[in-house]
């Protein structure tokens, strides 16, 4: 297993600082081949990978993942296994928020113990969409129940703003992680959330690093794509795009990005990663991918050590910057708005 960066939690728990996404594994970025994507799994595993993320919403992801568990237990001579860690995600249908009981709750915790093939789930990520439902507190509460009793080890949050995060740590609420939206694209962590978290023994673990893919090699030097986009995830992160600056701005910082990587002979992609990995507070980050193609890049993330001078031309590039404003999740939150209105608020009815 090659060396990389970990974090720890506590002594018997630490996690790898890239953590395989599993939302590009749901159907939506195209067909899933489930030999082959367990197949790739392990191929990350292998290359010092070891931790995953998933989520009861993202169709058939927790399945696969208790399937590729498997694989790894029952491969001979694997010493490593221990090491292997499965964060998933709670999320309540919107549907259901207002009547939302301890039982739906629970009832989502057994499912995916029985998907993950697990006796104990890791770590659950809570998600609610829509804070004008009043039960999330509740519903949190239920969830460090389900944990005292030994259905789960951490309780974490997904998408949770400042005043919420205040108000679970008022709650005696032992949230460990905090999953969040964070990139060179999107800095909206860093206005407030960041230091509440650090000082509050909260680490965070960053989806969107690479931006669904917008940061890399592969849109450098390419005309703005016009709608539809291929994919759900690349319409999400355009709109990032559109706040950011527009796309001229956005070709300015993959180029100065280009020229760093050139440096450090990587991707585009990694110095994007690395970016986020080194600010304040930040226990990973979490990259998708539907195959084994990028995972040698996603291990060497840990290698690169930008310089002050590299350091100094991103933030020349981002004193340009006009956007995203506001805290984490509040646009996509606005159901009417230009990034809520694109998500998809009951996918486990439509799982169904």
């Amino acid at each position: 297993m090659t060396a990389i960066e970990r974090f720890r939690f506590a002594p018997d728990y630490s996690i790898s600082r890239v953590i395989r996404g599993g939302w590009q594994l749901a159907g939506g970025h195209g067909d899933i081949d489930r030999e082959t994507a367990i197949d790739d799994l392990v191929a990350a595993f292998d290359a010092g990978i070891t931790t995953f993320d998933c989520a009861d919403i993202y169709t058939g992801v927790e399945e696969l993942y208790g399937a590729f568990r498997t694989r790894l237990i029952e491969a001979p001579g694997r010493a490593s296994v221990a090491d292997l860690r499965v964060h998933t995600k709670l999320v309540p249908d919107l549907a259901i928020l207002d009547t939302v009981r301890k039982q739906d709750i629970e009832a989502i915790v057994d499912q995916s113990l029985r998907r993950l093939r697990l006796d104990q789930l890791d770590l659950v990520q809570f998600h609610w969409w829509d804070y004008a439902a009043p039960k999330w507190l509740d519903a949190l509460h239920w969830l460090d129940e389900l944990r005292q009793a030994g259905k789960l080890r951490y309780v974490s949050g997904t998408n949770f703003d400042v005043p919420r995060v205040r108000a679970i740590l008022n709650a005696g609420i032992p949230l460990r992680t905090l999953q969040v939206q964070y990139s060179v694209l999107d800095h909206r962590p860093e206005n407030g959330l960041i230091a509440l978290c650090q000082a509050s023994g909260i680490d965070l673990l960053c989806y969107g690093s690479v931006a669904g893919g917008f940061l890399s090699d592969r849109w450098l030097g390419v005309p703005e794509p016009s709608h539809p986009l291929e994919n759900r995830s690349l319409t999400k992160y355009k709109l990032i795009i559109d706040d950011f600056g527009g796309w001229e701005l956005f070709q300015e910082l993959l180029m100065t990005l280009r020229r760093i990587a050139d440096q450090h002979r990587t991707d585009i992609a990694s110095i994007a990663g690395r970016i986020v990995l080194d600010r304040p507070g930040i226990a990973a980050i979490i990259v998708g991918a539907r195959n084994r193609k990028h995972v040698s890049a996603n291990a060497t993330v840990a290698e690169i050590r930008l310089t002050d001078t590299q350091k100094a031309e991103i933030a020349g590039v981002l004193d340009h910057r006009q956007g995203p404003e506001g805290d984490v999740y509040t646009l996509e939150r606005d159901r009417t708005g230009r990034h809520g209105s694109i998500m998809k608020y009951n996918l486990n009815a439509e799982a169904t």
